[in-house]
């Protein structure tokens, strides 16, 4: 499989990709959307579209020192994965997290929704500000297939796509208004969008913090099976 092609291939490439999805993202299928440090060993999505960064080989302190240059001195950064920052890095907030494989869930789509584009954006950042289920920013939209269900005209739940390693993409922004919960609108998005990535010829997975419980109970019960236990990790680099 080529890191640019995004297309599937074995499965033993397929899953190490997601050791370091943001990397293989940014490296394929993204890589319009990265911008990288001046030793190419370290990537960070552009700032409008993801918080997240990455790094070619996290136990590499090449890698550290060109993240640390491309932020630039005393920035936040937010990275993923089991990483140990080295010396002067300053950690500012340690979410565990669950990465779950999503190969097994049944994927269809779902007529009452819409699909999200640049105009929705300011619906959209309302409702993740309400709901809390992530980061979106004002041209994250366009990393993937956003849609939405709409309530007399209010957008009410919204679904998407976030990193994209080759052969995989990440659901994400799963989120209700309050008002409307219980009506099963996310397991309905949730299949649309995986109907969307199989379309692709890829796979659906998805990251959560490990204390939202209920959100991860109802992520199994619709066939994702744990993979790892990342860290969310944001840190400031070195510097004034």
């Amino acid at each position: 499989m080529s890191p640019e092609s995004g297309t599937l291939c074995g499965s033993e490439v397929l899953d190490e990709v997601l050791d370091n999805p943001v990397w293989a993202a940014l490296t394929g299928p993204h890589r319009g959307f990265a911008e990288f440090g001046p030793a190419g060993l370290a990537a960070r999505y552009t700032l409008d579209t993801s918080p997240f960064s990455a790094l070619a080989d996290p136990q590499d302190p090449r890698a550290w020192a060109d993240l640390a240059a491309l932020a630039g001195p005393g920035q936040e950064v937010w990275v993923t994965g089991l990483l140990t920052p080295p010396p002067g890095w300053q950690t500012l907030v340690t979410v565990p997290g669950v990465q779950l494989d999503g190969r097994a869930v049944r994927a269809e789509e779902a007529p009452e929704a819409v699909v999200l584009g640049l105009g929705d954006v300011p619906e959209m950042l309302e409702l993740v500000a309400l709901t809390k289920p992530g980061p979106l920013l004002d041209r994250t939209v366009e990393l993937g297939t956003y849609l939405g269900i709409r309530y007399e005209g209010r957008l009410v739940a919204m679904a998407g796509e976030r990193m994209r390693p080759a052969g995989w993409s990440e659901i994400s922004a799963v989120c209700t208004h309050p008002d409307h919960r219980g009506r099963g609108l996310a397991g309905r998005l949730i299949r649309a969008v995986a109907a969307a990535v199989r379309e692709r010829g890829e796979l659906p997975f998805l990251h959560a913090a490990a204390a939202n419980t209920g959100p991860v109970r109802l992520y199994e019960s619709m066939g994702f099976a744990l993979r790892r236990s990342p860290l969310f990790l944001g840190l400031r680099t070195p510097g004034a």
